[in-house]
């Protein structure tokens, strides 16, 4: 009787569906927690008004002034001396923009003026003051 033995070798490969798993559940992960991420980084206090209406937020460029000096324009940090290149670069991209000013209350009017000075003399379509309701 002759009995035959497997000689077993080292097996040499990578099981890639662990790692195809992994990068998935990744995936998914970064999908679902983006939109909270971008999202508006500065908090503003917003002044309170009695009337005002609901904007919509197609071809709105957003202006954010904080309580401490910082000033935004969708979401990007900008230098004031910047602001009118920033708002230029931003006017060459879509046609009629409209730029909504969101000011804490406790910034000078002086620099909300500034701001709707520059988008006006750049050519904005429209300008507004964010207001939270009462």
């Amino acid at each position: 009787m002759r009995v035959h033995t497997v000689r077993s070798g080292i097996i040499a490969e990578i099981n890639m569906i662990p790692l195809i798993d992994v990068s998935l559940i990744l995936l998914i992960i970064f999908m679902v927690i983006t939109p909270f991420l971008v999202q508006s980084q500065i908090q503003v206090a917003l002044p309170k008004a009695s009337s005002g209406t609901k904007g919509g937020d197609d071809n709105v460029i957003k202006v954010q002034l904080a309580a401490d000096g910082t000033l935004t324009v969708d979401g990007k940090p900008v230098r004031p001396a910047r602001l009118e290149n920033e708002l230029i670069l931003r006017f060459s991209k879509a046609y009629k923009k409209t730029v909504l000013v969101e000011a804490d209350k406790a910034v000078p009017v002086e620099r909300v003026v500034q701001v709707l000075d520059a988008a006006k003399k750049l050519g904005a379509g429209k300008v507004g003051i964010a207001v939270k309701p009462e």
